[in-house]
């Protein structure tokens, strides 16, 4: 593991931008960028625009290691370019920013108020090619429904088990047990979650240890022991639906919790913007999401 990289993501000011919009969030993500679905045939096109858009932000003066400390990319970006380098080199040499992969292959039907994570047969293979790529760590999701202690469990469960199977492949796991935004009982989803990763946090050894990557709580603060338990690198924080304005909002009130923004970080932004009003808005956007990310 690149002790760099490890420094600045345990230590670094500021956020890790979610760049890893998969196949069935793009386009969603490339409406939202001011690019219609008649725009484009196939998932070819679909792809090439949506890279093209990740391109232009990560090459953007605006996005740098200094507000932005890493960046999480789709299995495609890490096998694509940003201005003519392998994209993880791109961001580590040219720009500072700590490259992480979303490795999961999606979620499996909902049961006991859950969606746990899709098996995913070809994980050490993916793995050995991301640390050959310069990748630091990986991300993967799954999400919460309802406060079922038996679902909620076993979303935790499975997360820690490929968790250390990520380990062992000498890259840095984040955890994500995504809370629905929505959900009606979330207090109490939020409390069973935390005593959840208490627990499977407590049972790590040696010096394996996570990131975690959670819904803005509803009880502001709520999830400082996370924070600051030893075998927690980092908590990062989701915008999980919020507006930008509202994720930072929230945000602000968790002291030790960055933000790891995916439409909040986009918001706003668009192809038919020149370059210097592109830039202004991402710069805007980056200064107020690094603003919440280091309040408290």
């Amino acid at each position: 593991m690149n002790q760099q990289q490890l420094q600045q993501v345990t230590q670094g000011k500021g956020f890790i931008a979610a760049l890893d919009q998969s196949g069935g969030s793009t386009p969603k993500a490339l409406k939202l960028y001011g690019i219609e679905e008649s725009a484009y045939s196939g998932d070819a096109q679909m792809f090439d625009l949506v890279h093209a858009m990740r391109s232009r932000i990560v090459t953007s003066p605006a996005f740098n290691g200094q507000r932005v400390i890493g960046a999480i990319l789709f299995e495609m970006t890490m096998d694509r370019q940003f201005d003519g380098q392998d994209a993880a080199d791109y961001l580590w040499k040219t720009k500072q920013v700590v490259p992480f992969l979303k490795v999961d292959k999606g979620l499996a039907d909902e049961a006991n108020g859950v969606q746990l994570m899709k098996p995913m047969p070809e994980l050490n293979a993916l793995l050995a090619r991301a640390a050959a790529k310069g990748i630091f760590g990986t991300k993967m999701r799954s999400v919460i429904n309802a406060a079922n202690a038996q679902g909620i469990d076993a979303v935790v469960a499975q997360q820690f088990e490929v968790g250390k199977q990520i380990l062992a492949a000498g890259l840095m796991p984040i955890i994500e047990p995504e809370v629905n935004i929505k959900a009606a009982d979330k207090v109490e989803i939020e409390a069973l979650l935390k005593a959840a990763i208490l627990q499977q946090l407590d049972a790590l050894t040696g010096d394996q240890k996570v990131m975690l990557k959670l819904t803005i709580p509803t009880v502001a603060g709520f999830y400082g022991e996370l924070v600051k338990h030893p075998r927690v690198v980092r908590v990062v924080a989701l915008s999980g639906g919020y507006s930008r304005d509202d994720s930072n909002a929230l945000l602000a009130k968790n002291p030790g919790v960055i933000a790891s923004f995916s439409r909040a970080l986009t918001e706003g932004l668009t192809a038919q913007q020149s370059d210097a009003e592109f830039n202004g808005a991402l710069d805007q956007a980056i200064e107020s999401i690094y603003q919440a990310s280091i309040a408290g």
